[in-house]
């Protein structure tokens, strides 16, 4: 389905309105789910999240990844979701123009390996004075290497106050965020919200 939505482009404040196109489809293991796109067809702005049919609590994901088996399990990850890797020190939140995406915890590590090696380069063109920190993001570059070749143990985190996200895996565990961690968390764009009701009519 695909529809105008009366609402001006939260990046470019365009009032043509924005395209909403909306697909559900089955996820293995994960259910039904609804995929909504929003575009704004003058400066080309998207968001993209993933909503499941049943309602979901604020929830907080936990896999232990020990082993290479591991790179294949399914992530889930929505728009209002925060990723951790906890013994790295590493973590994203959802900025205002943050979108969902389901991958692999491969393509989640990928994620933040390409986000520090453009870091690097950034410290790269300081010269001397970005040294060290070419050094620190090479350190952590190597240890997701490590990780992914499962000669390296860490957790992965997926801290959704909105309860979409979902690690898709026998090992992996799921407990409620409580209102004190949730005061905490970003909640990622704040976009027209529509829930399964709004979309079914």
């Amino acid at each position: 389905m695909e529809s105008t939505l009366e609402y001006p482009c939260p990046i470019c404040n365009s009032e043509e309105g924005l395209t909403l196109s909306v697909h559900t489809s089955e996820i293995a293991y994960f259910g039904e789910h609804t995929e909504m796109t929003i575009i704004c067809n003058q400066c080309g702005w998207r968001n993209t999240d993933f909503i499941p049919s049943e309602g979901k609590k604020p929830s907080v994901w936990s896999l232990i990844i020990d082993k290479s088996e591991l790179m294949t399990t399914r992530v889930v990850r929505s728009s209002s979701c925060t990723v951790r890797i906890v013994e790295l020190g590493l973590e994203v939140e959802p900025g205002d123009n943050a979108t969902g995406y389901i991958s692999n915890v491969e393509g989640v590590l990928n994620r933040f390996s390409d986000a520090i090696a453009m870091i690097q380069r950034s410290a790269m063109r300081d010269g001397n004075e970005g040294l060290e920190k070419v050094e620190s993001c090479q350190e952590l570059i190597d240890s997701i290497a490590r990780i992914k070749e499962g000669e390296e143990s860490v957790e992965l985190l997926l801290l959704d106050p909105n309860g979409h996200s979902q690690i898709l895996n026998e090992s992996a565990t799921s407990t409620e965020l409580s209102e004190e961690e949730i005061e905490t968390l970003a909640i990622g764009p704040q976009i027209p919200i529509f829930d399964s009701e709004d979309l079914a009519t």
